[in-house]
């Protein structure tokens, strides 16, 4: 299964409504689980593991009063767009460790400018820009694991 397979994989999951999903073939397993939170993938080997991680997910539900300061915050970014991660993988913020950064706060984008690069199963993906503006937050620390729909930067529209 390649990375495109999996992303349209859990496309499909997040708009179907289906709480879990497992593909089994001869050497990759793949357990997608949703909770009416981001799509959650975890490349299993024992299945302890998911059930465990399956209880934290259950819990943050349970405290909508968490939740509910947080939309405040969100409406201060609402003028600005955000560029979300099209994968699960591994945050970069450069090419390699001596090379420099992408992007920096404050640096003008243009749709198609590579912003940062993701890292899945060993395949380095350039991830560009889909907008044009001013970077004015990255929300990921460098070699972070993200998540398939996460914000990872804040741009201002020019």
């Amino acid at each position: 299964m390649d990375i495109k397979q999996i992303q349209e994989l859990i496309k499909f999951v997040s708009r179907s409504g289906v709480n879990e999903v497992a593909i089994e073939q001869e050497n990759f397993k793949i357990t997608i689980k949703t909770n009416q939170t981001p799509t959650v993938v975890h490349a299993t080997v024992p299945q302890a593991p998911l059930v465990q991680a399956a209880a934290p997910v259950a819990t943050a539900p349970t405290a909508p009063v968490t939740a509910t300061p947080a939309v405040p915050a969100a409406e201060d970014t609402s003028k600005y767009l955000t560029i979300k991660s099209p994968m699960i993988g591994t945050f970069y913020r450069s090419a390699s460790p001596e090379k420099p950064v992408f992007v920096n706060v404050g640096d003008e984008i243009s749709a198609g400018k590579v912003v940062c690069i993701i890292e899945a199963m060993k395949l380095f993906n350039e991830i560009e820009s889909e907008v044009s503006g001013r970077i004015v937050k990255i929300l990921v620390d460098n070699a972070s694991p993200v998540e398939y729909d996460q914000p990872l930067f804040l741009v201002e529209p020019i």
